[in-house]
């Protein structure tokens, strides 16, 4: 475990090949259950630069009428999202310190040049609980730094396989990812990165 600040901690290369395939399916069968989507900015509509859906009993979406938010149906289906992957549970177990299980997994697929801006998890109403990150696919350029957007920021480099807790003092620290690298990794077609992320909404 590499501590990259207080409650901000990187576990590299947790899940070995085969289990990063097997989660890789996992993915494959929630997609064609809720199809990926392109969420948009609130008030402007400007597009996200990734794609994403959900699972478990709740999933996060955003657009510009409705905000971020939290809602138990997909937004353009309006199915209720695919049940979560018990490996991505176990993997809650193992890492989040938590007495209550998680209730909503982001699936969000970068493209070649997709980034994420700097942004701080607050839309959650159990702040005890970390945000849980996994990687799969190209190695990305992640960023972090404190609890204001203007705040020093450093990055590190996360590759297929780590998982990222953010929790404890850093739980609404701003992050984000600056590029993709290429060729970095053969799990996902055509250099792209797929992250998934756990979260807690309602208080346990």
């Amino acid at each position: 475990m590499i501590l990259l600040a207080p409650g901000l901690e990187l576990h590299p290369a947790h899940f070995s090949r085969a289990e990063q395939e097997a989660l890789v399916e996992a993915i494959r069968e929630i997609v064609r259950a809720a199809p990926l989507f392109t969420p948009t900015m609130p008030r402007t509509g400007k597009p996200f630069s990734v794609r994403m859906t959900n699972c478990g009993p709740l999933g996060w979406v955003s657009d510009r009428d409705g905000g971020y938010r939290y809602q138990a149906t997909h937004p353009a289906t309006g199915e209720t999202w695919p049940a979560m992957p018990p490996a991505l549970i176990e993997a809650w177990r193992e890492f989040a310190d938590f007495d209550g299980p998680p209730e909503a997994c982001l699936v969000n697929f970068y493209e070649a040049g997709a980034r994420m801006g700097l942004h701080a998890d607050a839309d959650e109403k159990e702040p005890r609980a970390p945000v849980l990150s996994i990687s799969l696919g190209a190695t990305c350029l992640f960023r972090y730094g404190g609890p204001t957007r203007n705040d020093p920021t450093r990055s590190v480099k996360l590759s297929s396989g780590d998982v990222v807790v953010i929790g404890g003092k850093s739980r609404f620290c701003y992050h984000g990812v600056d590029r993709l690298y290429p060729a970095t990794s053969t799990l996902i077609a055509n250099d792209a990165r797929i992250n998934l992320t756990l979260r807690r909404v309602t208080p346990a």
